[in-house]
C-alpha cells in the first residue's frame, strides 16, 4: 500500500508518501512549490489526503461537509476556515475578495481564509485524480484518539499529544527522524494525519462527511 499526506507550508506544500504496512512503513518527505508538483510526487499512491478545500460551495451556503465537520470539531471548529465561493478566487486583494464574498454570501471572508485562497486556487487549476481526497488533520487526530483533549497544535503539549495519537498507527521514531527543514513540526504531523485518513479511504473504512462525491471531507 502506498498513501500520501499533504499540508500547506509557507511557499508550498509538505508531502509525505508512506509505503508498506504496519509499523515497518517507510516514508519519503518532500517540500514542493505547487499543486502540480504535489500530484507528480504522489503519482501511484492508492490515496492521497490533502489539507485544503478541493470543492467550492454553490451560492451563499456553506458546504454540507464543512457544516458536519464544524459540528464534529466542537470547540476546535475555528481550525476549519469556511471555503470561499468561486468568485473570491479571482480577487487579487483582500478588499476585492471581501467584496466578492459579500455579494455572494452576504458576509466578508476572514484574513485567515484569504491567506489560503492562493492554495485553494492551485488545486482548482489542476485535474485531480480520484485518489486525491480532502482531509482535515484536526478531524483526523480526534478520530484516531477520541479520548484526547488536544491542546493547540503549536504548543509542546499539543505536538506531544498528536505524536502519541499517531503512534497507534506508525512508529514516530522511524518516520520523524529525518524531516525537511522547510516544514514546521505541526505541518509534518498534519501531513501524517492526512495520510492516516488516506489509508482509511483505501481500506474503505473512512467516513465521508457531506456524502460521497465532490465536496466530501474524508475522516
Amino acid at each position: 500500500m502506498r498513501v500520501g499526506g499533504v499540508d500547506g507550508v509557507p511557499g508550498g506544500w509538505v508531502v509525505c508518501v508512506l509505503s508498506g504496512a504496519g509499523r515497518a512503513r517507510r516514508v519519503s518527505w518532500s517540500v514542493v512549490p505547487d499543486a502540480p508538483a504535489v500530484l507528480e510526487l504522489t503519482t501511484g499512491c492508492d490515496a492521497v489526503g490533502v489539507d485544503i478545500p478541493l470543492a467550492l460551495p454553490t451560492g451563499g451556503t456553506r458546504r454540507p461537509a464543512e457544516v458536519q465537520a464544524a459540528a464534529r470539531l466542537g470547540t476546535a471548529r475555528s481550525s476549519l476556515f469556511p471555503t470561499p465561493p468561486e468568485q473570491v478566487l479571482a480577487a487579487r486583494t483582500y478588499a476585492d475578495a471581501c467584496a466578492a464574498a459579500q455579494q455572494v454570501t452576504g458576509r466578508r471572508i476572514s484574513v485567515q481564509t484569504w491567506n489560503i485562497v492562493p492554495k485553494i486556487r492551485e488545486f482548482q487549476q489542476v485535474e485531480l485524480p480520484e485518489s486525491v481526497v480532502e482531509a482535515h488533520p484536526e478531524l483526523s487526530f480526534r478520530t484516531m484518539a477520541p479520548g484526547t483533549r488536544f491542546a493547540a497544535k503549536k504548543t509542546a503539549r499539543g505536538a506531544g499529544q498528536r505524536i502519541a495519537a499517531l503512534a497507534g498507527w506508525i512508529d514516530p521514531a522511524r518516520l520523524l527522524g529525518d524531516l525537511p527543514g522547510a516544514a514546521r513540526l505541526d505541518d509534518v504531523l498534519d501531513a501524517l494525519a492526512c495520510a492516516w485518513t488516506a489509508e482509511r479511504v483505501t481500506r474503505d473504512t473512512a467516513e465521508l462527511l457531506g456524502g460521497p462525491g465532490a465536496g466530501a471531507i474524508a475522516v
